[in-house]
This record gives structure tokens, C-alpha cells and sequence, in this order.
């Protein structure tokens, strides 16, 4: 396939997805007893109004949109990695989807159930398109892998379904979850373009489309939320790119893919140890202590002035530091990433935890053993 391919997939992605946010948006009225997200005092909740949050609804359709549109265009069987292979990665990621967007319009699904879920379209994606790591490229591992495939099929079920987990845990703010996205999935087009890979590369443009369209109506405004439907869907999406390029390109490093990556996994698994080992809570249960959070108490709302006729505006000012950092350690991972891959995670690793305790602790703090919690800081009394 043809860059203008990959192109025009993009462009029909965001089309749909930008029209069907604004349908959405206009006959909230019809379906809001359903949609709307009237829950705004949650630990996690940062909106002022009810909003819908079935934004996953267009980015589904937009992705279904653009693939039929390509296959009608570029017709080429599955077997053969044409467009009909993407569409069956778009089947194996309903399982995920539905049981999000049932949660957005219930409230009543377990965090339980919506994992299983993940693991399953992980499982299904393995099963359709071959979408199950061969490498991590820890020769150990590897061989590991290699000797019994059952293991690895397992490894890149649980390694997917934490991305799309991530990603449903860093939509907090008007266009958090989708600058992230498309940053990541950028970088990842970036290594797929290098290494001639047009087949993933059009996976990535469809997902870029799609999120791009609902971003202009969630950001900065958030006229819509795609909930937890449309972050699974996503986080689904960028876990299987990520899956795909490793899978597909030998002389693709598993650690730069990582490294590229790294900003939803290192808050989801940083998350986990903060409230199980320093905070002594289950992992499940909601707090205010995400580096998201942080950035909106301690520095948008130091820096950026209240607006009452204007109140989604520090809402909306989180993603763009957000946006900058993740930027910054996409493009480093990119350049850097394929020369030392590993020094790159471990130095983002190192950065995100620097930064999180000078956030939660009102002061820097470079002592690993107080950064980690091993040994408590009296000095300072962690934000609540």
C-alpha cells in the first residue's frame, strides 16, 4: 500500500469520528438518562457538568468506517495482510470495547470483568492476526518463548491488557488519554515507516484519525468523554500496533517499543505499588494521587488563574503539560530508543518518579529509598 493510502484511511477515521462526537454531543437529550456521566464528586471525577461519556462509540465506528472504506479501495485477502487482516483486529478488540462502554452505561461492571475482557480480545487478537510476541529481546526470555509459545501468548495477553488498563487510568482530563494516544502511536509510525512496515502503519493512521476526530470535540471543552469503552478500545489498539511492529520487524528493539510506551505503563504499574506497598490499599480502589491529578492541584491551579465563565480551562491545561512531557520522552525514545533502548526506559522510569515525589511531597527528593517509599519522609506530609 501506497503512502496516499495510508493517508486517505487516516482522513476517513477522523471524518467519522469528528462527525459522530458532534451527533453524539447535539442529542445528548435522547440518550443522556443512559450516557451522561453525572457522578462529579468521585475521587477521580474533575468536571463541573454531566457529560456524555460514549465517545467510544464514534472512535468504534470510525475505525469500522475507515477499514471498510480501505478494503473496498484496496481489496487483498486477510491471509495476505491486507485490510481485511485489521478488521479482524478490530473484531478481537469488541470484547474489550463492549464491556467498557456497558461499564459507561451502567456504572455497574466490575474492574474485574473489564480486565477479563482485555485479556480476551488480547487472547482473540493472538488467535486472528498472529498478534502474540515472539521476543522481548532478554535472551532468557526469549528462549523462554520460544520453547513454549503457550508462555508467550500468555506474557503479550497480560502486557496488552495493562496498556489498554493504562490508558483507561490516565483519561481524567479533557484530552489526556487522546494526546497520548496519538503521541504514542506516532512514535510507533515512526519506527513502522523506517522500517517499511505500510500494513501497521495503516493500523496506526486509522487509530490516529479516529482519536484526533473525537479530540476536537473533547478538547478543551469536553463537550465528550469517550469513556471507559473508547479507552480500552484505544489502549487495545496501541498495545496490538505495539505487539504487531515487534512481531513483524525483526530489527525493531522490544525495549525501544517499550520506551516509547512507557508513559501509561510506568503510571499504571508506579500506581500499583504506591497504594499496595507505601499507602497499604488495595490497587483497585480510586485516589487523587495519579501524576495527572498532581499536575492539575499543584501546578495548574498555582499558575493558572480560576475562570468561572471559563472553568474547563485548567481542566484542559493539564494535557498540554502532559502533552509536552510525553512528547519530549516519545521523541528521545525515537532518535535514542534503537541505541540504547533499556537506558531509555530506566531513564524515564527515573524521571516520572523524580518528578511524582517532588509533586506529592512539596520538594525534591532524589533519594531512591525516600522516592520509593521504602523508608517514610517525616519532613514532609504527602498530599491528600
Amino acid at each position: 500500500m501506497s503512502s496516499t493510502g495510508v493517508l486517505s484511511a487516516g482522513v476517513v477515521a477522523a471524518c467519522v469520528s469528528f462527525f459522530l462526537s458532534i451527533l453524539i454531543v447535539l442529542t445528548q437529550k435522547l440518550h443522556g438518562r443512559l450516557s451522561l456521566d453525572v457522578d462529579l464528586s468521585g475521587a477521580q471525577k474533575f468536571h463541573k457538568t454531566p457529560v456524555p461519556r460514549i465517545g467510544g462509540m464514534a472512535l468504534s465506528i470510525a475505525l469500522l468506517a475507515a477499514l471498510l472504506y480501505q478494503a473496498l479501495d484496496y481489496p487483498k485477502p486477510p491471509s495476505e495482510g491486507g485490510t481485511g487482516k485489521i478488521l479482524l483486529l478490530l473484531l478481537a478488540g469488541v470484547p474489550a470495547f463492549i464491556t467498557g462502554l456497558i461499564e459507561d452505561i451502567t456504572k455497574r461492571t466490575s474492574v474485574k470483568s473489564r480486565l477479563a475482557a482485555t485479556f480476551a480480545s488480547a487472547l482473540l487478537a493472538s488467535w486472528l492476526v498472529d498478534a502474540s510476541l515472539p521476543r522481548v529481546d532478554v535472551s532468557a526470555i526469549d528462549y523462554v518463548f520460544a520453547t513454549l509459545p503457550f508462555v508467550a501468548v500468555a506474557f503479550t495477553a497480560f502486557a496488552v491488557a495493562g496498556v489498554a488498563n493504562s490508558i483507561n487510568i490516565i483519561d481524567g482530563f479533557h484530552g489526556l488519554a487522546a494526546t497520548t494516544v496519538v503521541i504514542i502511536l506516532g512514535g510507533l509510525g515512526m519506527l513502522s515507516w523506517s522500517a517499511g512496515d505500510y500494513f501497521v502503519l495503516k493500523i496506526i493512521a486509522v487509530g490516529i484519525g479516529a482519536t484526533l476526530g473525537f479530540f476536537l470535540i473533547n478538547f478543551p471543552t469536553g463537550r465528550l468523554f469517550m469513556g471507559d469503552g473508547g479507552a480500552y478500545l484505544l489502549g487495545f489498539w496501541v498495545a496490538e500496533v505495539a505487539v504487531l511492529l515487534i512481531v513483524r520487524n525483526p530489527s525493531i528493539n522490544a525495549w525501544q517499543v517499550l520506551a516509547i510506551c512507557s508513559y501509561p505503563i510506568i503510571e499504571v504499574l508506579y500506581s500499583m505499588y504506591r497504594k499496595k506497598v507505601i499507602r497499604k490499599m488495595s490497587p483497585g480502589l480510586p485516589d487523587r494521587l495519579h501524576l495527572h491529578m498532581l499536575i492539575y492541584r499543584r501546578l495548574v491551579w498555582r499558575f493558572i488563574p480560576r475562570n468561572d465563565s471559563k472553568p474547563w480551562v485548567r481542566n484542559a491545561a493539564v494535557s498540554c503539560v502532559t502533552a509536552v512531557w510525553i512528547g519530549g520522552m516519545t521523541v528521545i525514545a525515537v532518535i535514542f530508543g534503537s541505541d540504547a533502548p533499556a537506558l531509555v526506559v530506566l531513564a524515564n522510569v527515573a524521571i516520572y518518579i523524580t518528578v511524582y515525589t517532588r509533586l506529592v511531597r512539596g520538594r525534591w527528593r532524589l533519594n531512591p529509598v525516600l522516592a520509593l517509599g521504602i523508608r517514610p519522609d517525616s519532613a514532609v506530609k504527602e498530599a491528600r
